[in-house]
């Protein structure tokens, strides 16, 4: 097996085969040869796992599944590996990624080089052909708002807001199925790169704000209100007990 398969396809295995209470794994001398590796691979492997919070390896007891604290690398390592995401973690991400790019408009306005503004004006005509031809823009979605991110020329920033689209690969398709949701996101596009090339800020964190509020109401709509609420309530008092 190729090592950079081994840890998206070492995470869907333990997942599907971990066991339903106790969520313990299978041992690495049985991932070993589940997976014709080395035991050393599959402990180095592991390693990268418990860092994202992924599992948990106790000594004498085995290895755990411990993916309700998993990291937000661990989701997109999740979605990588085709294991289903917990929608309200989605949405909290959702719900970062719209606070990360907002401060990016606005880091771009005064940051962004004639690269960056070609490039833009490129996914903007690529757009516009796949809209004509009655395509989707899940790509071309990904590629503006990552490209006013790289824009800030902050490279810690461009990865942590690359995990976002890698946690939204599966769904983003889905999302751009609606003609009519294509074409508005396209526009408001426009919008934001004329905003961006006056160099205008204030009016482009305000136009990515609300263009952003749609992905957050579509998965608003996706995730039932109270259960939102529900889920919210018990983290306060989880955190009030602590």
């Amino acid at each position: 097996m190729k090592e950079n398969n081994l840890l998206p396809d070492l995470a869907a295995y333990l997942y599907a085969s971990s066991s339903a209470e106790s969520r313990r794994t299978p041992s690495e001398r049985e991932l070993a040869e589940h997976f014709a590796v080395s035991r050393g691979q599959i402990r180095e492997a592991l390693a990268i796992l418990e860092a994202m919070r992924i599992v948990e390896r106790r000594a004498k007891s085995g290895i755990f599944l411990t993916t309700k604290q998993a990291s937000v690398e661990a989701m997109a390592l999740f979605a990588k590996a085709g294991l289903p995401l917990d929608p309200i973690q989605i949405y909290e991400s959702v719900e970062l990624r719209k606070i990360h790019e907002i401060k990016a408009a606005e880091l771009a306005c005064t940051r962004a080089t004639e690269e960056n503004f070609a490039r833009l004006r490129e996914i903007l005509k690529t757009s516009e052909d796949r809209l004509a031809a009655g395509e989707g823009l899940a790509r071309e979605d990904r590629d503006f708002h990552l490209e006013i991110v790289r824009a800030t020329k902050n490279s810690v920033f461009y990865k942590v807001c690359s995990v976002y689209y890698v946690m939204g690969e599966q769904r983003l398709p889905i999302y751009f199925n609606e003609p009519e949701r294509g074409r508005k996101s396209h526009a408001e596009h426009i919008q934001i790169y004329e905003a961006l090339l006056r160099r205008d800020g204030n009016l482009a964190q305000a136009l990515m704000s609300a263009h952003l509020q749609g992905a957050e109401s579509y998965w608003k709509g996706i995730i039932d209100g109270s259960a939102l609420s529900a889920a919210r309530a018990q983290d306060d008092l989880t955190v009030a007990a602590k």
